[in-house]
């Protein structure tokens, strides 16, 4: 018996796969009699065979997992059939043709006529059933709907983003007269309120504006102790409130990808990493406390008030927004502008002329309290990457599962994504997978789990070459998060980013504000660029199909397990580096030349999935990554010294110099802590925001 054909059939209805077979193919040779699984072909024997080939066959037969089909042919005979090539070709045609890929659509609904749960009942009918179990479930399906439709129009007209920033030469006639309100004005209350109480903190006029009521998050957070020490270093957290913020901290964390249709080389151990993600973090109650400390220090928030536009001024900025349970309109005026609102802010396509993204993980899941039968899952350890069956209708879904408090689980389903126009990725798509498959995952009857919330969102990438090839400034307007899209490919998302970059952004945006550097040659210094992330995109890459392309099912596991079965035999430190975004040049070289040698077959892959011009990029990104270390190399011992010396007498008369030679030295040591916490102790920061002028203002 050999294996001669493994193929997907992007159709989640198997007994239709069937039916086709059973009734419409129609095979060029062979005799066809029909199972309960598929079919077999009979062949005549042919003269000179031995007598265990006198009856050859081919065995077609069709298995379903991951709301998707499979199938694979098998010969039973010691000898190629008789046109064995011919007809494999053939029947791969036809079957692609009956059954070709059918990318998701999003239904055009009118919920003044009726509910969101009656209108995606149709479309999506396990995600209608299970959101009506979630707590405020129509209000967060609303706006799974929202999301995917503000991202769906994005993607599919990129060279025409809505206009939201507006330049004008005189500011609106109501603040002509006035000074600016506030020094900073936050949009987007996830991750803008970490950095708005830091910058608060510092003493700071700090506005917040917030869509959502206040502290409702979509997604949760993971962390380990070492990263949000930086949190801890810079006086923004005790560590006493750390420890309150604690859901759950885990013995360890496991990566694991189906490999049963792999090759030997690309089949991998279990690679263990107990300090990644290890600290399961009450979201909602980090965002609380962030919002207490920025209005204990003075700041403001409006929340469930969404931004409508914003108007640049030469000394000014003026923010427009409305008040959604009472239509009310709002404006604020202030020296700068700071966008946090993720993956839909419709300031960073604007920013980018509609280029905001290189790819995107759609990603969806829940907070579930409770409900697992015992045994499902041992709470001491968390899921970090697993995948249970090979790529499902065009996409490589990947869980994450991580233990919160008591019986509390978060699960996240996620799939790698390149963006086209015809294929932008879909939420409710994936939930409706979401539902239908978590049993194949983990044990359970989804009728008995107790939900608590939905998790989702688009998580954003860049194929940075370098640290200029992207925007992240206007005139005093500056991006940060996932709005930037510097997130890792591997594992963290803006959060993680913004944790590791918060002194380098604060000390920076700090620099610039008491400079008055806030035209866009200055605040596009201000980023989170990291050359070792960029140069390790090439990786995401591998873990994506591209739109209309047809690859073996099991090609992007075996890829996975190539890289991480090299992990797993590597010191503990090296796979921590990694996966932490802190890999060095030569250590990501090391691992480079190991994978080539171990798995020859995966460069053809890689150029199968890239392309040239996107190995070009790489190419550029890997010597910019280059170039970053060999900096790092020569300038690291001296730099802190030499600006040390030379800070009282540059700053004063050069500032922006100094503001770009704080910037090198951030990207040769990354962003360390140290200067940041010496900057604060000392108070250098000019201004004062007395709590009772901002309220006064805004009554």
């Amino acid at each position: 018996m050999e294996q001669l054909l493994y193929i997907e059939i992007p159709q989640p209805d198997i007994d239709a796969v069937k039916v086709w077979l059973h009734e419409h193919y129609r095979p060029i040779a062979g005799q066809k009699i029909i199972t309960p699984d598929g079919i077999r072909l009979l062949f005549a024997a042919a003269e000179n065979v031995i007598a265990a080939d006198r009856y050859p066959e081919l065995s077609l037969f069709v298995w379903s997992v991951q709301r998707t089909t499979y199938l694979k042919v098998f010969r039973w005979a010691q000898q190629p059939v008789p046109s064995e090539q011919k007809l494999l070709r053939q029947f791969v045609r036809d079957i692609r043709q009956a059954f070709p890929y059918r990318y998701p659509t999003l239904p055009a609904i009118d919920l003044s006529q009726q509910s969101i749960f009656a209108a995606l009942a149709p479309y999506y009918p396990q995600t209608v059933k299970f959101f009506q179990r979630i707590p405020n479930g129509d209000y967060d399906l609303t706006r799974v709907y929202w999301w995917e439709q503000r991202w769906r129009e994005g993607v599919q007209r990129p060279r025409q983003p809505n206009q939201v920033v507006f330049n004008t030469l005189n500011p609106p006639d109501s603040a002509t007269s006035v000074q600016p309100i506030y020094d900073l004005i936050y949009v987007g209350g996830a991750l803008g309120v970490i950095h708005a109480a830091m910058m608060a903190r510092l003493g700071y006029r700090v506005l917040l504006i917030e869509r959502l009521p206040f502290g409702r998050m979509n997604r949760e957070w993971n962390i380990s102790r070492d990263e949000f020490q930086q949190l801890i270093d810079i006086g923004l957290f005790t560590p006493q409130e750390f420890e309150t913020l604690i859901a759950r901290e885990y013995v360890d964390g496991f990566h694991k990808f189906f490999d049963a249709n792999n090759p030997p080389q690309a089949k991998a151990a279990v690679l263990h990493t107990p300090t990644v993600l290890n600290v399961s973090l009450d979201a909602e109650a980090l965002l609380r406390l962030c919002g207490e400390k920025l209005q204990a220090a003075g700041g403001e928030i409006w929340d469930e008030t969404e931004f409508t536009r914003v108007e640049i001024a030469p000394s000014q900025v003026t923010v427009y927004a409305r008040q959604l349970p009472t239509g009310r309109d709002r404006q604020a005026v202030g020296r700068l502008v700071v966008d946090a609102m993720g993956t839909a802010s419709p300031i960073a396509w604007q920013l980018n002329n509609g280029r905001a993204f290189d790819s995107v993980c759609p990603t969806v899941g829940a907070a579930i309290a409770s409900g697992f039968p015992p045994g499902a899952w041992d709470h001491r350890y968390g899921d970090v990457l697993f995948s249970h069956g090979d790529s499902s209708r065009g996409r490589q879904l990947i869980w994450e599962l991580f233990p919160g408090k008591d019986d509390e689980v978060t699960i996240y389903l996620f799939h790698y994504h390149q963006i086209h126009p015809d294929n932008p990725g879909s939420l409710l798509e994936l939930y409706e997978d979401f539902f239908t498959i978590l049993p194949e995952y983990r044990r359970c009857d989804l009728d008995q789990l107790v939900w608590r919330k939905a998790t989702f969102g688009y998580i954003p990438g860049y194929f940075s070459t370098s640290s200029r090839d992207r925007r992240v400034a206007f005139d005093r307007l500056v991006a940060i998060g996932d709005a930037a899209s510097l997130q890792s490919p591997l594992v963290f998302t803006g959060f993680g980013s913004l944790v590791r970059n918060l002194p380098r952004l604060t000390d920076l945006l700090d620099t610039a504000l008491r400079h008055d550097l806030l035209t866009s040659q200055y605040l596009n210094q201000i980023r989170a660029h990291q050359s070792n992330v960029a140069v390790t995109w090439l990786f995401s890459k591998g873990m994506m199909v591209p739109t209309g392309q047809y690859l073996p099912p099991e090609r992007i596991n075996a890829t996975l397990n190539t890289f991480f079965g090299i992990l797993a035999n590597e010191p503990p430190e090296v796979a921590d580096k990694f996966i932490k975004d802190r890999i060095d040049w030569l250590t990501f070289n090391q691992l480079a030349l190991k994978a080539a040698v171990r798995n020859p077959a995966l460069l053809w892959w890689i150029w199968q999935l890239a392309g040239w011009r996107d190995l070009l990029r790489w190419l550029l990104s890997y010597v910019d990554f280059t170039w970053a270390s060999l900096k790092r190399y020569l300038l690291k011992p001296w730099i802190t010294p030499f600006m040390n010396w030379i800070h009282a007498w540059l700053e004063p008369r050069y500032p922006a110099l100094w503001l770009w030679l704080l910037a090198q030295r951030y990207e040769v040591l990354g962003s360390t802590s140290e200067r940041f916490r010496a900057m604060a102790q000392s108070s250098t920061t000019a201004y004062t925001a007395p709590s009772t002028a901002i309220r006064s203002s805004t009554e």
